[in-house]
């Protein structure tokens, strides 16, 4: 089937929406295809929060883990927005870190979410 040509990013195609070597989306995906990339996403998101978090490496893991989680969510451009939460990161200063987390049009979105991280941050703990 390589006739199709690969395409690393989703186009439109006589079938409809398509990805890959003419995956249609619409096909979906099966449990053990949502995880491999779900693993993919989530070592991308590390190896982001190492590059662009000064410190992350010194955190412990549940707070490296609230970090990871973000960027998951948010990417690297929109979590480097959180520059007054990154530089309290970065100080040790995890309360202001965890307030400045709620304080955001972030944690409206993702409600519960945000409460959690907050307090994971806050604490260094699971």
């Amino acid at each position: 089937m390589c006739e199709e040509g690969l395409r690393l990013v989703p186009y439109v195609d006589a079938g409809g929406a398509a990805i890959g070597y003419g995956r249609n989306l619409q096909k979906g995906i099966t449990v053990e295809e949502a995880l491999y990339l779900l693993d993919n996403d989530i070592k991308e998101a590390r190896e982001q929060c190492t590059l662009y978090i000064q410190g992350y490496d010194t955190l412990s893991p549940a707070r490296q883990e609230v970090l990871v989680n973000m960027m998951f969510n948010l990417g690297a451009a929109n979590m480097m927005k959180f520059e007054i939460m990154l530089l309290a990161v970065e100080r040790g200063d995890f309360d202001l870190a965890a307030d400045e987390m709620l304080d955001s049009k972030w944690a409206e979105q993702v409600k519960g979410r945000a409460l959690k991280l907050a307090d994971q941050m806050r604490r260094g703990e699971w």
